[in-house]
């Protein structure tokens, strides 16, 4: 299972607790109240853990990235053909901004990387 099923997962699972603790706080019951509140801390740091590595995950993908020796702005031509661009440019790595590597790069625009200038 990859890191974002888990993520999901223990979100899904963290709401279920949230609604099982507010239905035993109106009946009263404090034993599965305070179960469920051990449950969602753990919850809680499970999730924290998770993101945490997807984080580290991502910012060393974009340290990769960002050490190849060619980098620039794609236009929209090369946008609009991106399976040529990538057929003649060996090694050409293309970053979006709205992706989650582009966000945290910092990118404006959609930028290729790549080891040769193209």
């Amino acid at each position: 299972m990859n890191l974002n099923q888990e993520l999901q997962l223990a979100n899904n699972r963290l709401d279920k607790l949230r609604r099982k603790l507010a239905g035993a706080l109106d009946r009263g019951d404090q034993a599965i109240a305070g179960q469920a509140k051990q449950e969602i801390e753990d919850i809680n740091k499970k999730i924290h853990g998770l993101k945490t590595k997807q984080k580290r995950d991502l910012g060393k993908k974009g340290a990769d990235v960002t050490s190849l020796p060619f980098k620039r702005a794609l236009t929209k031509a090369e946008q609009a053909d991106m399976g040529k661009l990538k057929k003649s440019v060996k090694g050409l790595v293309v970053v979006h901004p709205m992706t989650a590597l582009g966000r945290s790069m910092g990118i404006k625009e959609v930028t290729g990387f790549a080891p040769k200038a193209f």
